[in-house]
């Protein structure tokens, strides 16, 4: 790739497009339509650190002297000078992968957009690249992998999009010059470990020193707007970093790219973290954590079906796979506020999804097929949640189970229908819903309309109801569930 001459196609349609490099014309750009209908996405994490089955930052923390990650790569691979990250990707195979049967069982579990992980902090690019060398169709699997899948979750209906957390790699393999390894002064700029830069102290230092370099920044523009142009994602998922003051040019100038091409395809969204985007330019994502309340704004959630590992993970004491009823409490948790979920599985290094990844993809698809219309399609009601249980807020709260009850619901409404969807089924079989109750005029903003009728989703009989001063109270009969139960009241 002549990448100057690529610059210079980036700063001509930034100059003759819509939308130009700075925060204030950036933010003239609306969310398309079509992503406020989205409510379920897929995340895929997937590389060469699928191959140790640690976790996705097995990278980084294998060149930590006296880590755990340090200590299990020398038992189970050598010492890091004879067999180092690198010598991974050989084995990132792929050969058993097929996109098709990935986006059927998506698509059943009632996914509408994918986002695959396109480059990890490891700096090793899933698609084919003009940049490097260092990517999936040249080395380990000899194949797209990327573009692969997209094309087959295109065909299929699915939204497609791509995410991007290179702008780490600044620093991410860096302490493998702390001691005797593979990677070694001085560190060749066409290998896949530079720049290869001192960690900060703290990550979150917005002015870290050294500070990513004009030439890392430019490197990191080129393949982010490479990505774009060869694959048109309607969205594109920013790890977080990107946050870091250097970085702020670069980002304006691939934000501006992205957005004037875009134009051509009907509007894309970036998702962002920790306001790396001054509010409203793009779509906040809280990772592994949700609001507590419900919001104006759309939102994204971003978690996986293991509460330890991002990749696939071969470790039992990482893993700690989540329910189905976990996943679909965060899925409608999160739509009841205005948000959708990205749902993250990790593939093993020959191609496969896991068993427990289809179990869990399959039970999502018994529930959506039963359900799916107080999701998808719906928008917030006036109000969002009852009961005890809140979620706490903000990032990395999902380590344990939400421990929702029988009291607890959530709200979706649709043209004349509100969904209350209750998150634990009751023992003795009858729902309470007390948002739902009898209220006169004086006792507003109580619920004051007239209910027509009242069902639940999956229940093969009609169902006794009443509504009263203290509550809609629902009697499922013999009706029961493990899962939520959404009870369709339709209103005049």
């Amino acid at each position: 790739m002549d990448r100057q001459a690529y610059l210079e196609q980036i700063d001509r349609v930034n100059r003759e497009g819509k939308y130009h490099p700075d925060w204030d014309s950036l933010a003239a750009h609306p969310v398309p339509a079509w992503y406020q209908e989205k409510r379920l996405g897929i995340f895929l994490h997937w590389g060469p650190f699928s191959v140790p089955a640690y976790h996705d930052w097995y990278a980084r923390n294998m060149y930590i002297k006296d880590s755990e990650e340090y200590k299990h790569h020398i038992a189970n691979w050598g010492p890091h000078k004879a067999f180092g990250y690198k010598d991974f990707i050989p084995k990132f195979t792929m050969e058993r992968f097929d996109p098709d049967e990935w986006v059927r069982l998506f698509r059943e579990a009632g996914a509408d957009y994918i986002v695959p992980v396109a480059e990890h902090h490891d700096g090793f690019q899933n698609y084919r690249s003009e940049l490097s060398r260092w990517n999936a169709f040249e080395m380990g699997p000899h194949r797209d992998i990327l573009g692969d899948l997209l094309y087959s979750a295109e065909r299929a209906g699915m939204t497609i999009g791509a995410s991007s957390h290179r702008v780490e790699h600044w620093w991410f393999l860096g302490h493998g010059l702390e001691f005797e390894s593979d990677i070694a002064e001085p560190v060749e700029r066409d290998g896949l470990a530079w720049p290869a830069m001192p960690e900060p102290a703290n990550q979150h230092d917005l002015f870290s020193e050294p500070a990513p370099s004009e030439e890392f920044l430019t490197d990191w523009l080129l393949r982010c707007c490479e990505l774009v142009d060869r694959y048109h994602p309607r969205i594109i998922y920013f790890d977080w970093w990107i946050q870091h003051a250097a970085v702020k040019p670069y980002l304006q100038r691939f934000t501006a790219y992205y957005y004037n091409r875009a134009e051509e395809w009907g509007g894309c969204v970036i998702n962002y973290k920790h306001d790396a985007f001054p509010f409203g330019v793009a779509v906040p994502d809280v990772e592994r954590g949700q609001f507590a309340e419900a919001k104006p704004f759309l939102w994204q959630s971003d978690t996986s079906v293991m509460r330890g590992s991002w990749c696939y993970c071969t470790l039992p004491e990482r893993q700690g796979y989540k329910t189905t009823q976990d996943i679909l409490w965060d899925l409608v948790d999160v739509v009841s506020k205005n948000g959708r979920l990205l749902l993250n599985f990790g593939p093993a290094p020959d191609g496969t999804l896991s068993d427990k990844d289809k179990e869990i993809l399959r039970a999502i698809a018994g529930w959506m097929k039963v359900n799916d219309e107080a999701i998808h399609g719906t928008g917030l009601w006036r109000i969002a949640q009852e009961g005890p249980t809140r979620i706490a807020e903000g990032q990395f709260a999902d380590g344990q189970s939400r421990g929702f009850t029988a009291e607890d619901f959530r709200f979706t409404c649709r043209g004349s229908s509100v969904y209350a969807i209750a998150m634990v089924c009751p023992e003795d079989g009858v729902l309470r819903i007390r948002s739902l109750r009898e209220a006169d005029a004086s006792k507003l903003p109580l619920y004051h309309g007239v209910i027509k009728g009242v069902e639940v989703l999956g229940c093969d009989e009609p169902v006794a109801w009443k509504r009263d001063e203290e509550a809609l109270t629902v009697e499922l009969g013999a009706f029961r569930s493990e899962l939520p139960v959404v009870v369709k009241v339709v209103t005049e």
